[in-house]
This record gives C-alpha cells, sequence and structure tokens, in this order.
C-alpha cells in the first residue's frame, strides 16, 4: 500500500489566508472604483446601473455551474490559474476604451487634481485617434442639433455630416456581412451608446472568467481540509479578505489622490486602479498555483437542489432569503453610486479609499463583537438588527454635505453588514442537515443576494436619472425600514425549527449502547453459568 500523504493544516491556511488577501486586495484596488470610472468616461446613470446589473446576474448564473464544471472535470487548479491570470488581462481593456467627451473628461480630470489648475495648459496633447473608437468602430460625427430632432439628416435619412465607412473584410477581400451589420449598427447609434455597448462586452467578459474563482479555490480547500478531518479550521480563513479588501481599497485611494491628472503620457490617474488591479493579481498568481485544493471529490449538484428545497419549506429561512434580497438591493445602491455622491460633494480618491477602507475593517472586527451580541439576541433579532441599520446608513448618505461626511457612517458596517451575515448563516446552520450546510449558506449569498444586487442596480441606475442621487438612497432606506416594521410580524406567525443537535444524537445512540452491553453482562452475570460453587441440584 502506497503511505498516506501527510497534511500540513497550518501551512494550508496559511497559503490559502495569504491568497485571498492578495486577490482581494487586488479586486478592491478597482472595483469600488469602477462606477466613478464609468462616470468619468461619459455613461449615464442608467447606462452604469445595467452595466453592474448585468455583471451580477452573470455572476448568478456562472458562478455555480463553473465552479461545478472545474469539479466535475478535476480542473480545479489548472481554472483557478487561469482565471487570476485572464481576469487582470480582459481587466485592462477597459482602459483601450475613450471617453465620450475628451475635453470634459480631462476638464474633470484636472479639476480633481491635487494642485493642478483646470486649464487647458495643463492639458496633454489630443490626438485625432483618441477621438475615434476602437477595434475599427468609428464615433459618430457630431452635427449641430436641431430642435425636436436628433443628428441632422436628409430626406433618404443619411446623415448630412460625413461619416468614416468601416469594411472588415474576410478570406479573399469578400465582406462579412454579419460583422458588417453589426458595425453598421453601431454607426447608427451616438458615441455615448457606442461606448456604452462596448463597455458591457468587455464588463461581461470579465466576470465570465473570474466569477467562478472564488467558489472554486474554497471548495478546493474545504475539500481538502476534509481529507485531514479538520473541515472545522476552514471558518478560520473567512477575515483575511476583509482585511484584503480594506488594505486594497485604502491603499489605491491614497497612491490615485497624490498623483496629477495624467501619468504615462496620455493615460488618466484612473489608470492606475487597473495597473494595481493587474499587479497584485501578478503577485498572487504563484500563490494560486500553490493552493491546497482536493481533486478527490467533486461536487454534486444534488447538493444545491436540496438545500433549495430546505430553504423553501422553512417559513423563516423564506424570510431570511427575502431579507438577503433586498438587503442586496440596497448594498447595489451604496456600491454603484455612493462614490457618485461623494465625488459631487468634492469628495477625492483619498476620501473615498479611506471611507470604504474604515467599513471593511469594521465589517472585519464584528467576530470581535459576536459573542457579546449573540447572547442578548437571536439570529432573528440580529438580522432585524443589520437590515435596519442599513437603513440608516442610506438615509444618512442622502445628507451628505462635505468631503468627509460619509465616514461617520462607516464602522457601523460592523453592523449592517458583519452582523447580517453572521445572523445569516445562524440560519443555515439551523435548517441545514449534515452536508449541505456550506450549500445553505451559498442559496443565500450566491443566489438572493447577487439576484438583490442585479435588481438593485437596473433600478438604481433609472432612479438616479428620474429622482437624483439623495432620493435613490432615501428610497432604499424607506424600503429596508418598511420591510423591519413587518419583518417581525412575520416571523411571530412564522413557526420556529429547532436545530437539530447530530452530535447530541450520536453521543446518545453511543450512550444506548453502552447501556446495553451493561445489561447483557449482568444477565450473564446472573445467568446459569453463576451457580457453579453450588454443585448440581
Amino acid at each position: 500500500m502506497m503511505p498516506s500523504r501527510q497534511i500540513d493544516v497550518h501551512r494550508a491556511l496559511a497559503m490559502a489566508g495569504t491568497f485571498h488577501f492578495l486577490y482581494s486586495c487586488a479586486k478592491s484596488c478597482l472595483l469600488p472604483f469602477l462606477t466613478l470610472y464609468f462616470r468619468q468616461l461619459g455613461l449615464s446613470p442608467e447606462m452604469t446601473g445595467v452595466v453592474l446589473g448585468t455583471k451580477h446576474l452573470i455572476t448568478l448564473v456562472w458562478r455555480p455551474l463553473g465552479s461545478l464544471m472545474a469539479s466535475l472535470y478535476n480542473k480545479r487548479r489548472a481554472l483557478v490559474n487561469g482565471s487570476v491570470a485572464c481576469s487582470a488581462a480582459v481587466a485592462l481593456v477597459l482602459l483601450l476604451l475613450p471617453p465620450v467627451d475628451l475635453h470634459a473628461y480631462i476638464s474633470s480630470c484636472n479639476a480633481s487634481s491635487p494642485g493642478t489648475p483646470s486649464s487647458m495648459e495643463s492639458q496633454p496633447p489630443i490626438n485625432s485617434s483618441a477621438r475615434q473608437s476602437v477595434a475599427t468602430i468609428p464615433a459618430t460625427t457630431t452635427t449641430s442639433q436641431r430642435p425636436g430632432n436628433g443628428t441632422a439628416q436628409s430626406k433618404t435619412g443619411r446623415s448630412d455630416a460625413p461619416q468614416t465607412t468601416s469594411l472588415t473584410l474576410g478570406r479573399g477581400g469578400r465582406s462579412e456581412p454579419k460583422l458588417e451589420e453589426f458595425l453598421g449598427s453601431l454607426k447608427v447609434m451616438d458615441t455615448q451608446h457606442q461606448l456604452f455597448f462596448l463597455v458591457l462586452i468587455s464588463v461581461s467578459a470579465w466576470e465570465l472568467v473570474a466569477a467562478p474563482l472564488a467558489w472554486m479555490a474554497d471548495d478546493g480547500l474545504y475539500d481538502y481540509l476534509d481529507s485531514a478531518d479538520a473541515s472545522d479550521r476552514y471558518g478560520g480563513s473567512r477575515v483575511w479578505p476583509l482585511v484584503g479588501a480594506a488594505c486594497g481599497v485604502g491603499g489605491a485611494g491614497l497612491l490615485v489622490s497624490q498623483l496629477q491628472c495624467f501619468v504615462f503620457g496620455q493615460a488618466s490617474r484612473s489608470a492606475v486602479h487597473f495597473f494595481c488591479y493587474a499587479g497584485l493579481s501578478a503577485l498572487a498568481l504563484p500563490m494560486a498555483a500553490a493552493l491546497p485544493i482536493s481533486t478527490c471529490k467533486p461536487s454534486k449538484a444534488s447538493r444545491m437542489l436540496k438545500a433549495w428545497q430546505l430553504v423553501r419549506r422553512s417559513q423563516r429561512a423564506l424570510l431570511c432569503a427575502a431579507t438577503t434580497l433586498l438587503v442586496g438591493m440596497a448594498l447595489s445602491t451604496v456600491d454603484n453610486f455612493l462614490l457618485w455622491h461623494m465625488h459631487d460633494h468634492k469628495s477625492t480618491e483619498l476620501h473615498m479609499g479611506v471611507c470604504l477602507g474604515v467599513a471593511r475593517l469594521s465589517e472585519a472586527a464584528f467576530p470581535l463583537l459576536a459573542a457579546w451580541l449573540s447572547r442578548p439576541l437571536i439570529s432573528d433579532r440580529l438580522l432585524l438588527l443589520a437590515a435596519s441599520t442599513l437603513g440608516l446608513q442610506c438615509f444618512y448618505y442622502s445628507f451628505l454635505w462635505g468631503p468627509w461626511a460619509a465616514l461617520p457612517a462607516q464602522p457601523f458596517s460592523a453592523l449592517s453588514c458583519g452582523a447580517f451575515w453572521w445572523a445569516v448563516r445562524a440560519q443555515a446552520d439551523n435548517v441545514a442537515t449534515p452536508g449541505v450546510e456550506r450549500s445553505v449558506k451559498r442559496v443565500y449569498r450566491g443566489l438572493f443576494l447577487h439576484l438583490g444586487k442585479a435588481l438593485g442596480g437596473f433600478a438604481g441606475g433609472f432612479a438616479v436619472r428620474s429622482c437624483g442621487l439623495a432620493w435613490l438612497f432615501r428610497g432604499a432606506a424607506v424600503v429596508l425600514m418598511v420591510w423591519c416594521v413587518c419583518l417581525p410580524l412575520l416571523q411571530w406567525n412564522a413557526p420556529r425549527q429547532q436545530r437539530i443537535n447530530y452530535s447530541r444524537l450520536l453521543a446518545a445512540d453511543a450512550s444506548e449502547a453502552s447501556d446495553s452491553e451493561s445489561e447483557r453482562e449482568r444477565d450473564f452475570d446472573k445467568g446459569p453459568n453463576n451457580n457453579c460453587g453450588r454443585g448440581p441440584n
């Protein structure tokens, strides 16, 4: 027989914690500031909401499917490495997209630069190629506007202004009809809609590459620890992504705020966020190659189906799922448009990075408060406390008045986010059966949270267009507060499901078995073989 391989649990946890720290730091250098970058490019609020809502929909569908396929085909390690490398490369494609209005983009960038006058003398020379779209798709030529009409057109429907034609040739110099039709459809759009579709395609490709990474790495680590009977140590690596996120968003904000408007020639200083993401992803790649990933336990799709059935059968679990959906919508509002609101009140990347970093650190510090709060508050009440705290945060964000105005609300993320996920995990443990605990938690975080964020992204963009940023946050706060009023009444009518302690059942079975063995021994002592000293009757 082959000798069993020794598993170093401490080393495995250290490697996994380092990888999650680096990769979370890389993502936080870019993702929180991505919506601000879209605004600088010239996307409208509804366009930004559609892009980010689509991103969460792709995560909702592709993350479980990609993780399941990687497990079935035993390709976890290869796909984790490929996901880290390809996501960094695909994200840099967004830097190739030009802004809608280059002069307005330069003026806005100069106005927010430290110590840089917003004059045309500080602007770099503008090349004619910078005004055109990428991938041979020309931007629509700006023409005079008529009242009630868009671009001035002749009676034949063609624009009076000259436009650059684009023709993609196939083999032998023949044109490709389908691609030409697609390019032609983009040509009739204005520059903003061209940019919108290019951003949407780029972000969708980026999310398709990066979405399954977290579940693949977590599944590999859990199975690796489970093979050494150390699966109870799995939760110890949960804090490192939050610490990495705090360091990434705070460090990137501090770095970018110290730069001038343009770096590396004509590249805006916003490109530094992308470069930090790519550089830290490159640092995380060796750690991804050395991750402790088990290859002997393929995941089963039936676990997710069973987890969904367990949630659907419990009324309290469904109430928790509905709360997760609404919290996801509110979190999407904060993630997508809080930086826009702060930017309107003269906040720089430094203010934004510090505020978001404090929020992540306070969320990571909640386990220190969990033991104190879990005694007077059961999971239902803690869920109510978390949702109401998030609603109060959203209401506070609607009244920002200065660059640092958002900072006082950030420490309360320990209650709004940290306490919320603690209550969700407690609810998942109450309804789960042995073997599907993690699947039930993923139903909440992977299904209802991302569904809520997708819906919040779609609705939030149109709400900003109609009502403004301040009323968007007030609306999110009102929805959460109304739900917090209804939730206790619904929980009171729902039957409480007691958690089955399977360890006690096993201990009870063992004690019953020992009692039966002792009874058999006593019966044996009282039997006929015990009268050997008396002699025959």
